[in-house]
């Protein structure tokens, strides 16, 4: 691990939009699902999504999720991805709501207050609800090359949260 893996994650967190969340159903099933997202200072990721969408139950079920992050309109052998293992939740406090659609809001340059009408569109007979996931692991892949500089096979570098946070807080 190295400087140029901590920057590339960071850069890579910061400019894509969209997570992919692999969940698994409480019968063991995989599920994947691309969403929108944005994140914290705590480097918390937040999104929205219809509480009865696959994977909004797999997490009430079983909150283990891993995200990937990445262009997936990189060009072949030129993608780079962020890899996070994490613990994820429904949301039903007002406070914690309203916390995470203004990140989401303002990542995309909306709404720079959250109202309480906010709130009532993510909880009770609502159809969307808000979630969390917090990370346990970050990674990023790197290349490990024979000694003619030939590509062998990927490798994961796993990435300090705390050397993210600080990375990401002053982008």
């Amino acid at each position: 691990m190295n400087e140029f893996h901590e920057k590339l994650a960071a850069k890579i967190i910061n400019q894509v939009i969209y997570i992919t969340i692999a969940s698994v159903s409480s019968e063991g099933e995989p599920w994947n699902s691309p969403v929108y997202s944005g994140f914290d200072n705590d480097l918390n990721f937040f999104w929205s999504s219809d509480k009865n969408g696959q994977h909004s139950q797999n997490i009430r079920s079983n909150g283990k999720v891993f995200l990937v992050i990445y262009d997936s309109t990189a060009k072949e052998g030129t993608g780079e991805g962020v890899y996070v293992q994490a613990n994820a939740q429904e949301l039903g406090e007002n406070e914690e709501i309203q916390t995470a659609r203004l990140v989401t809001q303002k990542r995309k340059g909306q709404l720079s207050e959250i109202t309480e009408k906010e709130y009532a569109n993510f909880t009770g007979n609502a159809v969307r609800r808000v979630y969390k996931a917090t990370p346990c692991k970050i990674w990023i892949n790197d290349v490990e090359l024979d000694d003619r500089g030939k590509y062998i096979r990927d490798i994961r570098v796993e990435i300090p949260i705390e050397k993210l946070k600080e990375l990401l807080s002053g982008a």
